[in-house]
């Protein structure tokens, strides 16, 4: 069934901004496709990567208002990804969402010292990603319960 069927049926597209672009970076093809799904039923403008280096290449092209990002990636991993995107004063407003299996409190906190818009533990609750996405495009910083 094409996306856009599935988006009439399921009448996704009422909750997102028009043009508001996401950039989902994950090195497994099935999140990638749960996520570019999901997203795309709310509405929202979706680019997907396999890995750190077509992400960043991405980030230049696409401009994305929101990046959903994994840390262990073959190549270059999700921090030094997050990293780049910070350094760079063409992305650096650019909120970042990690969704890592990493989900150690010392992870969490690294991901928050760095600087992250919001981190989410794999296994995830498609909702509470898609609750997480629009509460970060409103301008807030996601922290989990008792801080980072």
């Amino acid at each position: 069934m094409a996306r856009a069927a599935i988006m009439k049926l399921f009448g996704g597209g009422e909750k997102a901004v028009a043009g508001e672009k996401v950039l989902v970076v994950d090195d497994d093809r099935v999140i990638l496709q749960l996520l570019e799904v999901n997203l795309e039923m709310e509405g929202y403008d979706v680019r997907t990567a396999a890995n750190g280096e077509q992400a960043l290449s991405d980030v230049k092209v696409f401009r994305p208002d929101i990046v959903i990002l994994d840390i262990m990636m073959p190549r270059m991993d999700g921090m030094e990804v997050c990293r780049r995107i910070q350094a760079d004063p063409a992305s650096a407003d650019v909120p970042v969402v990690f969704l890592s299996a990493k989900a150690q409190d010392l992870d969490v906190r690294r991901g928050y010292e760095l600087g992250v818009a919001a981190y989410l533990t794999k296994p995830f609750d498609p909702q509470e990603l898609i609750d997480t996405v629009e509460r970060v495009l409103a301008g807030e910083r996601v922290l989990p319960p008792g801080g980072p």
